[in-house]
């Protein structure tokens, strides 16, 4: 069995032919980035791991770079079958992503493995979230993170949430209003603008991920980097076509199971990994520039959080509206939190332990 939907241009259908013979089923991929950093580095070990597990059963042709849809249209293109799956930026879509967007609060604070741990148990056991989905012809498979959120400033410093007031700042969902409630004036950019922004003076802060700082360059452009110890964007994921999910065997879908619990593991060792590296290298100057590592005090950290409680009703709104029990999905999703934080404290991350 191969899987290409009709809706594909005829250069896909021919490409599919063409790796019928090293796999018996190919699902078509779209993700909105390119092909570089830590999600595609995800996304081929993905690939890897079920082409592994069913034994060259299962194949994953990633299209990069929005060639199937652009990040915006993500939802109902997978939903529609451009795409056998695809990667899903749940700040794109409230209420279709009503559940998974509560990932992006700081509830899970900053930890990585503890939010991608506990954001794949609120996808796979909360009730009403299959149900959800599957109205939109979506299945979850699993679940990525951007990471925890900080700042970095050219010109200016970030050492308490005073001098947040009066900053123009681009930020990043919920974290950006908040950065705007406290009085800082918010620019609209994506990511890969804040560069120039922050080279022309018409930003003085951008919120952001250790891991871009080098990625993208920020240290040509920046003097400082603040680390929050806040939260972190976790609605980010990978999602699958019902028709196409339904249409696997129970051994295909069972691969895919496995592999998507074991992604918020590999996905964690990756962006820990490669942020790690990043904040070393500012602290201990190895970028070409000079970069100057700030870290507010836990009550700063605190009063961040605090600030984030009316965006927090807001989400039970939205979710409510969607008929979701907002108050259960917060509770599963704490209680998971406090779990996998609990098994950090006393195990380390799984990839370090013996």
């Amino acid at each position: 069995m191969k899987i290409v939907k009709n809706v594909l241009a005829g250069a896909f259908l021919s490409a599919g032919l063409a790796t019928a013979a090293a796999a018996e089923t190919t699902i078509y991929y779209g993700h909105s980035g390119p092909d570089r950093g830590t999600v595609p580095a995800a996304l081929k070990w993905f690939g890897g791991r079920i082409e592994e597990l069913s034994a060259g059963d299962l194949m994953l042709d990633v299209q990069w770079g929005g060639a199937l849809f652009k990040a915006t249209g993500s939802v109902q293109a997978i939903g529609d079958g451009v795409a056998d799956a695809g990667s899903v930026i749940a700040a794109y879509f409230q209420k279709e992503m009503a559940a998974y967007s509560l990932a992006d609060l700081p509830l899970g604070g900053p930890d990585p493995w503890v939010g991608l741990r506990a954001t794949d148990k609120l996808m796979r056991t909360a009730p009403g979230i299959k149900e959800h989905l599957e109205q939109q012809s979506l299945v979850y498979i699993g679940t990525f993170t951007a990471s925890d959120v900080n700042v970095a400033c050219k010109g200016v410093e970030i050492n308490s949430i005073h001098d947040i007031a009066g900053k123009k700042v681009r930020g990043a969902g919920v974290y950006g209003k908040v950065f705007a409630e406290l009085g800082a004036t918010m620019v609209n950019l994506n990511v890969y603008e804040a560069y120039q922004a922050l080279d022309t003076g018409l930003i003085d802060c951008t919120q952001g991920y250790s891991y871009i700082v080098p990625a993208l360059k920020w240290f040509e452009v920046i003097d400082n980097y603040t680390l929050l110890n806040w939260g972190q964007i976790g609605g980010y994921g990978m999602f699958m076509n019902k028709y196409t999910y339904d249409s696997l065997s129970d051994d295909q879908r069972a691969v895919l199971t496995q592999t998507g619990e074991e992604l918020a593991d590999k996905f964690a060792q990756i962006v820990i990994g490669a942020n790690s590296k990043a904040v070393t290298a500012m602290k201990e100057n190895k970028l070409d520039s000079e970069v100057k590592l700030i870290e507010v005090a836990a009550e700063e950290s605190t009063a961040l959080t605090a600030a984030t409680e009316p965006f927090l009703d807001t989400w039970k709104e939205n979710a409510t509206s969607v008929g979701l029990n907002a108050h259960e999905l917060i509770e599963i999703y704490t209680s998971a939190v406090a779990e996998f934080s609990k098994e950090l404290e006393e195990q380390g991350y799984p990839w370090t332990r013996e």
